[in-house]
């Protein structure tokens, strides 16, 4: 069993490790209720416990995010030992200093854990390894074979740190000097034109170059969907499922702040969040609609004027689970299958806004294929007036323009399964994303 990244105790030297352990305890038995997303319930635990210091907060949310990862094996561990089940998974979880826990256990606890820290993964059942739920195990098995054991551990892994920069306002290698200067350790993505992976989690939110919009945090593989989608100058472009608009500040910085680009969300909360980010961003071409459904007047009235459409439909997010890992208990397979029919609704009417010539682009960060491949399939059947476009070969031109045409074609091939874009944890150190491709027929 591996044991958490060693932390400093915290910031607050008064605070003992027997209360820290008392706190952890009740953020994991909050989380653990799943009635709300974990990062909502972390976030309301510490705007009511307004005493815990950086550190404090770090290991708190990063014990609740260990135990979602490693739940069913905690949960074995835990049936022996005393305590209470949130306590002992508090306990495994804890992310610090495993001395600095220990000094708040007594003699039966400290046996109990040198004893669960000690089983080899060898002597577990296949599903204390993965961690994953047994509806979830034969989906990931049928596409990725051998590897399943690799991509379980990936994505109970924490997510690494990829920034977007703003091509609008910067270049990469000029940000990476930047960040250099500011002894940060980075480097630029091996997929992504904008991307730069940062080690460690610094205060990004305090950097020259983040508050004055240079840098936006994105995975890379986010980057990627919004590059698939090719915006130029002067043109009409949507994002249909904008949320909080990461993907439509990369396509902005794309068309060089001109031409017009619509944000649609049909959550109001949601486009708020843009607002900060598009004032730091500079674009003056980003226009948020807040809509009602995807029938929306305001769509209809759009029909057949988009020179490209993004969709980054609603899905059960699956492929985040390195950063949301309370999401593979909180899905059902019902709930995949409710949002199926959501995302081909959504597909069809999005379609509507596409010019003859233009561009659709179907995403989410799904690993699942009845939310992927099942749905791209079903909307080419039902619509032969758009031509489906291989990625492998799109991916290869826009690699290529970045350098070696053969290493693109290579490159490209790697990102994909099919003619769909398939980015892996465990093969590519990006969250799980999926991407099809059409053009309207002219």
């Amino acid at each position: 069993m591996g044991t958490p990244e060693a932390l400093p105790p915290c910031d607050n030297p008064r605070m003992h490790p027997k209360a820290l352990l008392e706190a952890c305890t009740e953020l994991v038995r909050l989380v653990l209720k799943f009635d709300h997303p974990a990062d909502a319930v972390v976030s309301r635990y510490f705007r009511e416990n307004k005493s815990f210091g950086p550190r404090e907060r770090n290991t708190l949310a990063e014990t609740a995010y260990a135990v979602l990862r490693q739940k069913l094996l905690f949960e074995y561990l835990a049936r022996s030992g005393s305590g209470s089940r949130e306590r002992k998974l508090a306990i495994l979880g804890f992310h610090g200093d495993r001395n600095y826990i220990k000094s708040a256990l007594d003699d039966n606890e400290k046996k109990w854990l040198d004893a669960a820290t000690s089983v080899r993964p060898d002597e577990l059942m296949a599903h204390h390894r993965h961690n994953l739920p047994d509806w979830l195990v034969a989906p990931l098995k049928a596409q990725v074979g051998d590897e399943f054991e690799t991509l379980a551990r990936s994505m109970n892994e924490p997510a690494g740190l990829d920034v977007r920069v703003n091509t609008y306002k910067q270049k990469r290698p000029v940000a990476l000097e930047q960040l250099k200067k500011l002894a940060i350790v980075a480097e630029a993505t091996p997929y992504s034109p904008w991307g730069i992976r940062i080690e460690g989690k610094p205060a990004l939110n305090k950097l020259p170059a983040f508050v004055s919009g240079e840098l936006e945090v994105q995975d890379e593989g986010s980057q990627l969907l919004a590059w698939l989608l090719e915006a130029k100058r002067g043109e009409m472009v949507t994002d249909f499922c904008a949320g909080a608009g990461g993907k439509t500040l990369a396509i902005g910085a794309m068309m060089r702040n001109t031409g017009r680009l619509y944000a649609f969300d049909v959550s109001a909360h949601r486009l708020d969040a843009l607002k900060p980010r598009l004032a730091r961003s500079g674009l003056s071409n980003v226009h948020p609609v807040a809509i009602a459904h995807e029938r929306d007047e305001r769509i209809k009235r759009l029909a057949g004027k988009m020179d490209r459409v993004l969709v980054d439909a609603p899905c059960s997010g699956l492929g985040t689970l390195r950063r949301n890992p309370d999401l593979k208990w909180r899905q059902k397979p019902a709930d995949v299958a409710e949002l199926q029919a959501k995302q081909i609704a959504i597909l069809a009417s999005s379609a509507r806004l596409v010019k003859a010539g233009g561009r659709l682009v179907y995403a989410t960060c799904s690993i699942l294929p009845d939310e992927n491949e099942a749905v791209a399939e079903a909307f080419s059947a039902a619509h032969p007036d758009f031509e489906l476009l291989p990625v492998p070969e799109l991916l290869a031109r826009l690699l290529a323009e970045q350098g070696d045409e053969q290493v693109a074609a290579a490159t490209a091939a790697t990102l994909c399964s099919g003619p769909y874009l398939r980015l892996w944890p465990h093969r590519h150190n990006t969250d799980g994303f999926y991407a099809a491709v059409w053009q309207r027929r002219g």
